[in-house]
């Protein structure tokens, strides 16, 4: 039978002893950072509830009058 050798390794220790936690943190980074994120979060709509736009009343602008004032906190 005839078997291949292993692959070399993708990360190696160069210097130092890294304990079981330095290395499990850093197989976690290496595994976060291969994963592809999805790319609809970067460009999803923001939510209803932080739209400025939708406490304004109707479609016009609140226009400068007598009584603009009053309306400034509705808007």
């Amino acid at each position: 039978m005839n078997v291949p050798p292993p692959p070399p390794p993708h990360v190696q220790v160069v210097r130092g002893v890294p304990d079981d936690v330095e290395l499990a943190a850093l197989v976690a980074g290496l595994v976060a950072a291969a994963t592809d994120a999805p790319a609809d979060e970067a460009s999803a709509a923001p939510a209803a509830w932080s739209d400025r736009g939708r406490r304004l009343r109707g479609d016009a602008l609140p226009t400068p009058g007598r009584d603009a004032w009053r309306w400034s906190l509705r808007a």
